[in-house]
């Protein structure tokens, strides 16, 4: 099967993530999703409501910017799971993470998260890249700052980006009404995952002057690196809080479980129920994988350990050549040549 690009959890995203790793077969019915560039495209994405089908017939140029969003969500809940019990595997069916997603855990408040926040991140991108007619460089960001420097460049146009991700991605949670705690759970944390970019932008910064001086400066409002913004949303979930929804006057909220615990903000992630311990495999619930075979560190008494990860079932030890570069050596001009060394080292998998 070949791992395209495309949906993400039980929102829409959730249905681009699933899109991403869909059959090639299936990808190639929809006239190649790898670029969707046509309104009927948006009609058979399967998972949309209609007001997203018409939002993405709206912003058909935008569409492959959600897609690279997608696909960017994947990667890095991948990257930021992949020492613990649960690593973020996908499936080749809807919702691609399974029923891990459809219940109200931690999980899936970063799962909710990271997709929101990469929608905002990649179409922000593509504005500043010059791919869509309808956004540009921020142009708000202009004349000289308090601290002196003069304004210049192309400010990443963040409002953009959130705006849309907060109007397409968003919009299935609002068509319920914001009436269960499951779809407050949902919006709260999409806009986590957004406030991850928002809080973290930074000035870049040019130097202009004879002999590199910097005489004068121009700079510019710059997007974090997604790593650094999936770092952020990571740390949310470690610090998440366990909600319930609670009624106060005619509004309905969440408020944490546990009295004693503070208030969560706009940007602590929150979650409704605990989560499974993802130790064992269970085909009643697709995305419940287990940790049998999967890697572990034997040193380690963190999650990535061989203790915890294999669930106190034991691991076993295998001897495997690895073939690393080694002596490397700069030519000029201008490449890097090495040798390969190969050297024998252990493995340690879960039984």
């Amino acid at each position: 099967m070949a791992r395209e690009s495309l949906q993400v959890s039980s929102g829409w995203i959730l249905e681009l993530l699933s899109l991403v790793v869909f059959s090639a077969r299936y990808l190639a019915k929809l006239s190649s999703v790898g670029s969707i560039r046509d309104e009927e495209t948006c009609e058979r994405l399967r998972g949309l409501i209609q007001r997203q089908v018409q939002i993405c017939k709206r912003s058909v140029e935008v569409m492959d910017a959600v897609r690279r969003g997608a696909q960017l969500a994947i990667d890095e809940c991948q990257f930021q799971f992949r020492n613990r019990r649960w690593n973020c595997s996908t499936l080749e069916s809807m919702p691609v993470f399974g029923k891990v997603v459809t219940q109200g855990t931690r999980e899936a408040a970063f799962v909710y998260a990271i997709s929101a926040a990469s929608v905002a991140f990649a179409v922000t991108r593509a504005c500043s890249s010059g791919e869509l007619e309808k956004c540009g460089c921020d142009h708000n960001v202009h004349g000289v700052s308090p601290e002196g420097f003069q304004w210049s460049g192309c400010s990443d146009n963040i409002a953009y980006g959130v705006a849309f991700s907060q109007s397409f991605v968003d919009v299935r949670e609002r068509s319920k009404g914001q009436s269960s705690s499951r779809a407050l759970m949902n919006l709260h944390n999409n806009e986590a995952g957004r406030k991850a970019i928002l809080s973290h932008m930074r000035v870049e910064c040019k130097c202009h002057g004879v002999s590199g001086s910097c005489e004068v400066k121009t700079c510019w409002k710059a997007m974090p690196p997604f790593r650094k913004v999936g770092n952020i949303i990571k740390e949310k979930f470690d610090g998440a809080t366990e909600v319930e929804q609670r009624k106060v006057g005619t509004t309905k909220i969440l408020v944490p479980r546990n009295s004693q615990f503070k208030p969560h903000t706009d940007e602590d992630l929150v979650y409704l129920e605990p989560s499974p311990d993802f130790c064992d495999y269970d085909p009643r619930t697709p995305g419940m994988l287990g940790t049998v075979g999967r890697q572990c560190n034997r040193t380690s008494k963190a999650i990535d350990g061989c203790e915890l990860m294999c669930c106190g079932r034991g691991f076993q030890t295998q001897e495997v050549e690895v073939v690393d570069r080694c002596s490397c050596k700069f030519h000029w001009c201008c490449y890097v040549k090495c040798k390969q060394c190969r050297k024998m080292v252990e493995i340690h998998t879960c039984r």
